[in-house]
């Protein structure tokens, strides 16, 4: 008769992180982030876990793929955010671990079975207590090891817009610019950490967190000279791109809405954002003058403008070039009689709120273009050809067909 297998000894698990806190605020939940204090590699696999992690031992859980990492520490060993040697062992507890993370919001641990009760919570930092406070403050002086961080807090700060920085946060934040850690970025970091920070509720206060900071001047030059001179209406304008919800792309452009093309060219080699993101950005900086114009033009120019700005091939792109350049001109429209915002605390801009009645460009625009868009280009063509025409003139026939699509519109003759 064979023995039965001893049963294995429970691994304590702890809910860590983004969960625990958006648990907290009543926000919902998506990923769930787990640490396994007092076990081994051997102890995961035994119980089916399966490895992932190389440069520190992760594992996906047998039956939830959720990710499990052992309790560690990390020290630091050189310049950047990937100089850092990392200590897993069964002896880290679960205080050493909250330790190593960047916010006190983000260093509260539950058990595994929380069923939401504070009292349960593992807090030796204080997240709690900040969460309740509105702030965004460093867990310990380690922050300033990894200067991905700095791009990390100002995301939050545009994702939790009501919470103020701490005061010997915003210091540290400044020292290590001073110091030199935000050369150390790499451009794959930040753009990635800048892409999730525009598609927060409140971009601006990204972008003013890392401007108060110095940040913005070493890791985004091209911007920081754009935002010295057009700051709060890039703000404003983010923001109002947010409001209308507008996808990445119409965001990155009303980013990069001011910075010269020369400048918009060697950002975009550095930090090579996704190709519609790009695409877009450089279309707005080439037609914004002629779009923002447009609402005066005849039906004959309003065509040209679709066809310079590739509307006909591509108009969706356009559209968003429409929907940026509305951000914009929204943002030029509300500079009047705004204060200054509190540079420290990451608050909103003062000024009005831009306004959001309809703008006459874009809605004209898109009349012209759905216009344009309604001729039978293959008919035309065919017409053209038959009457003899060849080459340009088929292409001269078809604009003017275009164009009276246009004028027949009501005021757009």
């Amino acid at each position: 008769m064979t023995a039965s297998a001893t049963p294995l000894p429970p691994l304590r698990i702890y809910m860590v992180g983004g969960a625990v806190r958006d648990r907290l605020l009543g926000l919902p939940v998506h990923d769930r982030d787990w640490v396994v204090v007092g076990a081994t590699p051997e102890d995961m696999a035994a119980r089916g876990f399966v490895p992932v992690g190389k440069d520190f031992p992760v594992f996906l859980h047998p039956q939830t793929r959720e990710e499990y990492a052992l309790a560690r520490t990390e020290r630091k060993s050189a310049p950047g955010y990937r100089g850092f040697a990392v200590q897993a062992s069964p002896a880290v507890t679960l205080e050493e671990d909250l330790a190593r993370r960047d916010l006190t919001i983000n260093a509260i641990a539950a058990p595994a079975n929380w069923a939401g009760d504070e009292a349960a919570l593992i807090d030796p930092f204080g997240g709690l207590r900040d969460l309740r406070a509105g702030v965004l403050r460093h867990v310990t002086d380690a922050f300033r090891e990894d200067p991905v961080r700095i791009l990390r807090l100002a995301r939050f700060a545009a994702r939790f817009h009501a919470f103020s920085i701490a005061p010997e946060t915003q210091a540290l934040l400044r020292s290590m610019v001073q110091a030199g850690e935000a050369a150390h970025l790499v451009p794959e970091r930040v753009w990635q950490e800048l892409a999730r920070g525009l598609m927060q509720p409140r971009p601006s206060r990204m972008l003013h967190v890392l401007h108060s900071c110095g940040a913005l001047a070493a890791a985004l030059p091209e911007l920081a000279a754009s935002y010295i001179t057009h700051g709060p209406r890039l703000e404003r304008a983010l923001d109002e791109a947010a409001r209308l919800n507008a996808p990445l792309p119409t965001r990155y452009a009303c980013l990069t809405a001011d910075i010269a093309p020369a400048a918009l060219a060697g950002l975009h080699e550095r930090l090579r954002p996704p190709a519609d993101c790009q695409a877009l950005a450089d279309l707005l900086t080439r037609q914004r003058p002629a779009i923002e114009a447009s609402a005066a033009l005849p039906a004959a120019a309003l065509v040209d403008l679709l066809q310079a700005g590739d509307a006909l091939r591509r108009p969706a792109r356009f559209e968003q070039a429409l929907l940026a350049c509305e951000c914009v001109a929204r943002a030029e429209q509300g500079k009047q009689g705004g204060g200054k915002d509190g540079k420290e605390t990451g608050q909103r801009p003062g000024g009005p709120a831009p306004s959001a009645a309809p703008w006459p460009p874009r809605q004209r625009l898109l009349v012209a273009l759905a216009a344009a868009q309604g001729v039978d280009a293959a008919a035309i063509a065919r017409q053209a050809a038959a009457s003899g025409a060849r080459g340009a003139q088929i292409g001269q026939a078809l604009r003017a067909a275009r164009v009276q699509a246009v004028q027949t519109l009501a005021g757009l003759g």
